[in-house]
């Protein structure tokens, strides 16, 4: 599957951007979404995931209550939600694809399809 991120920009504190990640080459249902991001000089860390159908998602604790995924599988997209964005929000944010949902979901090494990132950059 390919992937591709867009959605990214600048944008104030407490503001919001939703981006999205779209997929292509076979069939994006069958594939578990995870979102992660990298600020420079830092590791790619996890920020959410959901399953193909949408009955799991798992976020990190920097971003509950303040980020959504979903997906549209009609549309071969996963969205992210990003709301009160904070500075420390600034990263490059990257979707990638595994097969399967598993306690390890938060590991981007689980992960065997990435798509280019998009940078998200929260500045006043």
């Amino acid at each position: 599957v390919q992937l591709q991120a867009s959605g990214g920009g600048l944008v104030q504190p407490g503001e919001s951007l939703r981006l999205s990640c779209a997929g292509s080459g076979t069939t994006f249902s069958d594939y578990v979404i995870g979102w992660f991001r990298q600020a420079p000089g830092k590791e790619r860390e996890f920020v959410a995931a959901i399953s193909q159908k949408r009955t799991m998602k798992d976020y990190a604790d920097s971003v509950k209550g303040r980020f959504t995924i979903s997906r549209d599988n009609a549309e071969n997209t996963v969205y992210l939600q990003m709301n009160r964005l904070k500075p420390a929000d600034t990263a490059v944010y990257h979707c990638g694809a595994t097969a399967f949902y598993s306690s390890r979901v938060a590991d981007p090494s689980e992960y065997n399809y990435w798509g280019q990132g998009t940078l998200v950059t929260v500045s006043s």
